[in-house]
Parts: C-alpha cells; structure tokens; sequence
C-alpha cells in the first residue's frame, strides 16, 4: 500500500455493485437488472425548472441549509405528517450526504451502530470511516424488523439503530406495527434513530409508515433521487431534531457546502408533480417479475422500493451471478449486502423487454420451464 494513504481506507472495499456496471459497459446487449435506479427520466416540468434557474442565473452557493422556498415546501410538508414541537430541515447533497453527515454527527468512535442484514452497502463503510462499529442483525429468511433481534443486540456501546424501509436490497417494507416498536425500544434506551426513507414513494401495499410517527427524536433521510429519477443531481433532505439539524449544517459548510442550486429549484417543482403513473407501473412490474420467479426461486414478495432478492438455485450467490453474467444477465450478488453469500439482487427498474428477457434467463436456470 502506498505510505501516504490513511488506514481508514483499508476498512473497507470498493462497492462491488460498480465492479458490475464496469462489467456492464464491456457487454454488447446484456440484459440488465442491477441497476438501483429508475428507468423512467427526469419529469419534464422539474427539467425545465432547473433550466429556468440556469438560465437565470441561480448558478451560485446556495446557502448551506438549502434554498427558502424548497426548505420550506418540505417543512411544511413534513409538520403535516409530524406535527413535533421541535423539527427541523435542510437539504443535503444527495442521500448518501445526508447518511454521511448523519453519522459524522452522532457517531464516535467505538459507538455501535445496529443495522438489519442484509443492508445498504454504504452502511458499514461509511461507519468504519467515522470510526463507528457496524453491528449487522440477522434478518434471514424473511427480512422482517423484529423487535427483539434489535433489543438482543443493543449494548452500552450501542448509539444509534439505522433503519431503511423499504429496503435495499430486499424491497422488504417494515410493518407499522414492527416500527411502532422499535422507535418505542430506541425512546426507551435514550438510542439514536436513523430512519433511510429513500424509498418511501416506491410503496405498494397499504400505507407508508415512518418511525418518526412514533418517536419523536428519529433522524429522517429522504429525497428525489429515486422518485423523480433525479439520480445525478444530488438533492436529499434530513429532518429531525433542530441541535441535529444544527449540528449537521456545521459538517456541511465544511464538506459539501450546499447541494447544487439549480438542482434544488428542480427539486422544488418536482414535489408539485404526480408520480401515481409511475408507482403503479413499478407494482405492476413487481408483480410481473414475483409470479414469474416466486415458484422457482425462494423469494420474499417486496412490498416496496425496485429490488428483489432470491435465494440462489446453488449454494454460492456469487458462483450464481458469475453463471448468470456468462448468460448475458446482470444482477447483483447478495455478498456484497449481507455477510452470506446465499442470495442475489434484481432490480425490476427496467423495461417489461428487459424483465421478460431477464426472467426467461434466471427460470432456465432454476431448470423451470420458459
């Protein structure tokens, strides 16, 4: 290793998810269900919108909690649903900004984080920066929040739980009543609550439900990237506690300074168009890929986000990938969320082509019929 880099860098690896879409670009045709984003494009109105501030020259910093009329949008917004005495908002430079500053805020190093397994691959890595210890909960078989996993592994080192429903990459969304009780467990034990609510649009059975209707203390990160397929223009938000809020625009100023400013007027407009269309073609989509996998496969039925994640017709998830790429079909191993290399991850942001051809690949390798 090179002298002058820092060992904190050695804690961890490059996400292999890039090392599948390095492998995408040398591909001619493949069929590609690994990516974790939207296959729709940017809605036209929030196009025009962040033209409309280029062009007139809104090109500059914007203050560092973001601009006044997209914060306040998104307060007023948020005090709907959680009518809290003390909560505040600013807009971060995408999701992962917001993860990032979350815990460059609350956590020190040697503090334990609890986390579900399988998870967001960012979640141990940007712990281990921190200093943090990951402290990964087995949720095998069916991916369901259970209370008494999280409790069984709480400690007096223990500083925050992360949850992220729906969830990457299982799509498994937590049950009211299953966040009701662990933001009750976290109030309890005076425990931090980290809520990644990303995927929060992309919800198909019933209602969504956030642990900060329970607990009035819970950090929640949410933004546009996934819902309006605004990927690359780097806009999320962060409520939760205004000391927090504070606290996190202070690592800001000093990081990322501001997401960008034409972006957020995109933003802005953005949260004034419907995606009901859209929603309801991703259920659509689930479904389409769930009944044609579900009686060869070993799968969870996602109730939300764009992923599902099999277990694998042999016993290496990996070996399986590697067999299913040779086939000209892109998914993600389970190995690179999870500490078993059992499972792997498809992604149904994709067209109904794609997802034919996809399922056609993966049942002819469980040996079932096409």
């Amino acid at each position: 290793m090179h002298p002058w880099i820092a060992d904190r860098t050695t804690t961890f690896d490059s996400s292999g998810i890039r090392k599948v879409f390095d492998l995408a670009a040398k591909l001619k045709d493949p069929v590609n269900l690994s990516i974790g984003q939207p296959d729709f494009d940017v809605p036209e109105a929030v196009q025009d919108a962040a033209i409309e501030a280029i062009r007139g020259g809104k090109n500059a910093y914007s203050p560092t909690q973001g601009i006044a009329p997209l914060r306040e949008a998104l307060r007023q917004e948020i005090a709907e649903k959680y009518p809290h005495e003390d909560r505040d908002v600013f807009i971060s430079s995408g999701t992962s900004g917001g993860l990032m500053l979350s815990i460059l805020t609350m956590v020190n190093p040697g503090d334990e984080v609890i986390f579900l397994d399988p998870f967001f691959v960012m979640y141990p890595a940007l712990l281990k920066m921190c200093g943090g210890v990951p402290v990964p909960v087995d949720s095998y078989p069916d991916f369901r929040l259970d209370v008494d996993k999280i409790a069984a592994a709480i400690t007096p080192r223990t500083k925050m739980i992360l949850l992220n429903s729906p969830a990457n990459p299982t799509g498994v969304t937590a049950s009211e009543a299953e966040l009701k009780a662990v933001a009750e467990l976290a109030a309890e034990k005076n425990i931090a609550l980290l809520s990644d609510e990303i995927y929060s649009q992309f919800f198909y059975d019933g209602e969504f439900a956030s642990p900060a209707s329970f607990n009035d203390q819970t950090i929640v990160i949410d933004g546009f990237s996934k819902s309006h397929a605004m990927t690359g223009w780097r806009v999320g938000y962060v409520h939760g506690p205004s000391e927090i809020i504070r606290t996190m625009l202070k690592i800001q100023q000093y990081t990322f300074v501001c997401a960008p400013q034409p972006a957020q007027w995109g933003a802005l407009r953005a949260m004034e168009v419907n995606l009901g269309g859209h929603i309801q073609d991703y259920k659509r989509k689930r479904d389409i890929v769930f009944d044609a996998l579900s009686d060869c496969y070993e799968i969870a039925k996602p109730g939300g986000a764009f992923y599902m994640f099999p277990k694998a017709p042999i016993e290496s998830g990996a070996k399986f990938v590697e067999q299913a790429i040779e086939r000209g079909l892109l998914i993600i191993p389970g190995n690179i969320f999870s500490a078993r290399d059992t499972h792997f991850r498809i992604s149904f942001a994709a067209s109904d082509e794609q997802l034919k051809r996809g399922v056609d690949i993966l049942r002819s390798m469980a040996g079932a019929s096409v």
